[in-house]
């Protein structure tokens, strides 16, 4: 549509431009410009009617040209005579336009087309459902996971400070009816090296290992404390070693190390002991031939 209406406009223009200059115009020159007009407005019209635009009528341009008495026409005539083009030549496109667009086969195309891309569309946004539906669930579950660990963390924490509590009153306990002094540190180490020295023993044998560490606290010929005594130089072979302060105490050794310092004794007042297979032969010379000795409770030989 705009094409052609371009067109046309240009032509008139080009026209206007050419004879209204022209004072002296003669009258077949004016005549002469209009058959031009006339004739490309024919063109134009018979170019839309042979391209499927039924028009039984006449339009603006060929009805002047009809009806003409062969005046010379003026400036604003031709202007009028275009603008008529111009507006017949739109309504052509428009209906044109129409046409296709009410045409059956066109409708069923477009009614697919729309169809389609609400059916496209539809999918689309169900799948970002289901996108954002498996987003919040995986965020639901991994709240639950963090708030069930933050749970059992607690839980644990919980635990661990009540055990510490329980052996910190069995301590106080103990410490209330001990035979001997004692500080926190000095109960660690002695509960460590009952473990390091007698962990693979029953109840007895981590008792008596205990009551020679007792013994010596008493005795003045050792230092005065326990944790003086088990770290006194080349005495005990788990601390030269690192297993005093690797062991694992158990409840076990917990137990036994509470039951000496309660004043449950076997030793027969022994101050030392010794794993024969285990140990070294010099060592073994010297504890036979220097040391008293005194019993023997599974594979520990007592002396005194």
């Amino acid at each position: 549509m705009y094409p052609w209406c371009s067109f046309l406009q240009t032509v008139c223009q080009f026209v206007k431009n050419i004879f209204t200059p022209v004072v002296n115009m003669t009258k077949r020159l004016y005549r002469s410009a209009a058959v031009i007009m006339a004739g490309t407005a024919v063109v134009a019209v018979m170019t839309f009617s042979s391209a499927g635009f039924a028009a039984g009528g006449h339009n603006a341009l060929t009805a002047y040209a009809e009806t003409s008495d062969g005046e010379v026409p003026d400036t604003e005539t031709l202007d009028e005579a275009m603008e008529e083009i111009a507006g017949e030549t739109q309504l052509l496109t428009e209906a044109k336009v129409q046409l296709r667009l009410t045409d059956p086969d066109n409708l069923r195309s477009g009614q697919l087309l729309v169809g389609d891309t609400i059916a496209r569309d539809i999918q689309e946004q169900d799948a970002m459902r289901q996108e954002q539906k498996a987003v919040i669930e995986a965020n639901a579950k991994e709240t639950e996971r963090i708030e069930e660990e933050r749970r059992r963390l607690a839980e644990e924490e919980a635990a661990r400070r009540a055990e510490e509590e329980r052996r910190h009153a069995a301590a106080e306990a103990v410490r209330a009816s001990s035979v001997i002094s004692f500080s926190d540190q000095d109960y660690e180490v002695l509960k460590r090296i009952v473990e390091a020295e007698a962990g693979g023993c029953d109840m007895k044998g981590r008792i008596l290992v205990a009551n020679v560490i007792l013994n010596r606290v008493r005795d003045g010929e050792f230092p005065s404390t326990i944790t003086d005594v088990v770290y006194q130089r080349s005495q005990f072979s788990p601390v030269s070693d690192g297993r005093l302060n690797s062991c694992s105490v158990s409840e076990k050794t917990v137990e036994a190390v509470n039951r000496a310092l309660s004043g449950e004794d076997y030793s027969q007042g022994a101050l030392f002991f010794m794993n024969r297979i285990r140990s070294r032969s010099s060592n073994v010379s010297w504890f036979d031939r220097s040391l008293t000795y005194l019993f023997q409770h599974e594979k520990h030989e007592f002396f005194r």
